[in-house]
């Protein structure tokens, strides 16, 4: 029960619950003080409030109340109060810098997966150490085993820990930040194998459609139009009505969606429209008979009803006898066919593809995101798809036709 301010001066020696939002009335001989009680990463911890009655109930409800926004917020408030005014130890730094600054920017995955890398590879090495005592040579000693034999967790691991101590210059514990790149020159050289998705070779293609065309299902559909759009797959799998304007034919991908974290649109050719009205109409004979809301997914899994899993296109490969093959494979078919086979130019391909521009001045042509040649472009992939030839086009009358259809 809620405690009452005129009975905690009569209540008995120990610690007293005020209902249950962590706060407790601790009383000791003629001692009476306010604490908050939480067990937080396994251990149950006390901090702390004022003493009664200079801080009152009211007041130390509040207290308590912030504490625990603190905790929801992903915030370990015992252990800051224990770093105030004192220097952290790596370990402790890299468990704030999780709390107060991954936590909040990631998915659930990577939050756990950023701590727990520090936890195997970095802790035992230096964890121990205060923040400000970790050198050059200490990181070199946590990232030498694993530096040839797992490169990419080396790599993230390195990544964290110069993420803490970024941190740590930030926060006054440090003077200097890490030196990255003298840490990196000082460890073996990795030779690396480019691995790139299979794709199947663009002359390839009209026949290989021909085939996809028949199949049936979900994971058919979800591939054939992510081939009509060059999408990846994960972006047609999260897909939802709300991103669809069939009327002007156009695909909005939001940007957390997209790999490069920017607004994508995708112009829709006639192939592409044609599954969307076939999804619509499953939605409508199987799902509900009427139309499917925003947040519904275009092409959802049959048995659990959330996303497809990338296997689902997988597997639809593996029964056309084309298990050698991926789904993001066919964006570097599309992109090859573009290069080999038309005379549309290079920067209208790679919007289509969604790719990052790094050179500043084509970034900065591209900043309209050349819709009107795209569609011309995604017909003209539609067209050489069905077999009706490769489209070389004419690229004056492209922009002024495409101008006047966007």
């Amino acid at each position: 029960m809620p405690l009452i301010d005129r009975q905690l001066r009569a209540l008995p020696d120990g610690f007293h619950a005020d209902g249950a939002n962590a706060l407790y009335f601790r009383a000791q001989g003629e001692s009476r003080s306010w604490v908050y009680r939480k067990t937080l990463h396994g251990k149950r911890q006390t901090l702390a409030i004022g003493k009664y009655p200079v801080v009152s109930l009211k007041e130390a409800r509040a207290k308590a109340f912030a504490l625990e926004q603190a905790v929801e917020a992903g915030r370990d408030p015992f252990l800051e109060r224990k770093l105030q005014g004192s220097i952290p130890t790596f370990e402790q730094a890299a468990r704030l810098v999780h709390a107060e600054v991954v936590a909040g920017n990631s998915n659930g995955k990577h939050n756990a997966q950023w701590i727990t890398t520090l936890e195997t590879y970095a802790f035992p090495t230096i964890g121990h150490k205060p923040v400000n005592a970790v050198t050059q040579a200490d990181v070199r000693r946590v990232l030498a085993p694993i530096w040839t034999a797992k490169h990419s967790t080396a790599t993230r691991v390195l990544q964290r820990i110069t993420r803490v101590m970024d941190y740590a210059v930030g926060c006054g514990y440090c003077e200097t930040e890490l030196p990255v790149r003298a840490i990196r020159r000082g460890l073996p050289k990795v030779k690396r194998d480019v691995k790139h998705h299979a794709a199947l070779p663009w002359p390839e293609m009209p026949a290989f459609w021909t085939d996809l065309a028949k199949r049936e299902g979900q994971g058919a559909a979800a591939l054939r139009f992510a081939i009509l759009t060059a999408a990846r797959s994960g972006e047609v799998r999260g897909m939802t009505w709300g991103e669809v304007d069939m009327d002007a034919a156009l695909w909005s991908i939001p940007a957390e969606r997209m790999k490069a974290r920017r607004d994508h649109n995708v112009p829709l050719n006639e192939a592409a429209l044609a599954e969307l009205r076939l999804a619509k109409l499953h939605y409508r004979n199987f799902v509900a008979n009427k139309e499917p809301p925003a947040d519904a997914l275009v092409f959802p899994s049959a048995k659990a009803g959330g996303p497809l899993s990338d296997m689902t296109l997988t597997a639809v490969l593996r029964r056309m006898k084309r298990g050698e093959l991926t789904a993001h494979g066919f964006r570097s078919s599309f992109r090859d066919w573009v290069s080999e086979d038309t005379n549309f130019p290079s920067d209208v391909a790679e919007a289509a593809l969604a790719h990052t521009v790094s050179n500043a001045v084509e970034a900065a042509y591209r900043r309209g995101d050349l819709l009107a040649k795209r569609r011309q472009l995604m017909g003209a992939w539609n067209a050489y798809l069905e077999g009706r030839g490769s489209l070389v086009i004419n690229m004056t009358t492209l922009s002024a036709e495409g101008q006047n259809r966007a």
